[in-house]
């Protein structure tokens, strides 16, 4: 069974910073691509980082130079670090393979207000 566990959201203020983990279970990790998705209130769930297999990242406009994706495969983990967050940041963050699958997790609450 295909699951992600996402973690380390929470509350931050303008300029802080948190990184988000998760773990996949039931794939072979190492050959995915994966990616960090989020959904704010009353908007379409959007991709914002990936990296391939290889190591490869891409990243959404929104977010470039700010937030810096990576993964672990002996861990089977993917990992995003978000610096210098913005009050349009706070979303329900999740991850999934690129492209997406079926299977989501419970996501990870972001919020970034004063």
């Amino acid at each position: 069974q295909v699951q992600f566990v996402e973690s380390g959201g929470g509350l931050v203020q303008p300029g802080g910073s948190l990184r988000l983990s998760c773990a996949a279970s039931g794939i072979f990790f190492r050959i995915y691509d994966m990616g960090w998705y989020r959904q704010a209130p009353g908007k379409q769930r959007e991709l914002v980082a990936s990296i391939t297999s290889d190591g490869r990242t891409n990243y959404a406009d929104s977010v470039k130079g700010r937030f810096a994706i990576s993964r672990d495969n002996a861990k089977s983990t993917v990992y995003l670090q978000m610096n210098s967050l913005k009050p349009e940041d706070t979303a329900v963050y999740y991850c999934n393979a690129d492209p997406r699958t079926v299977y989501w997790g419970q996501g990870t609450q972001v919020t970034v207000s004063s």
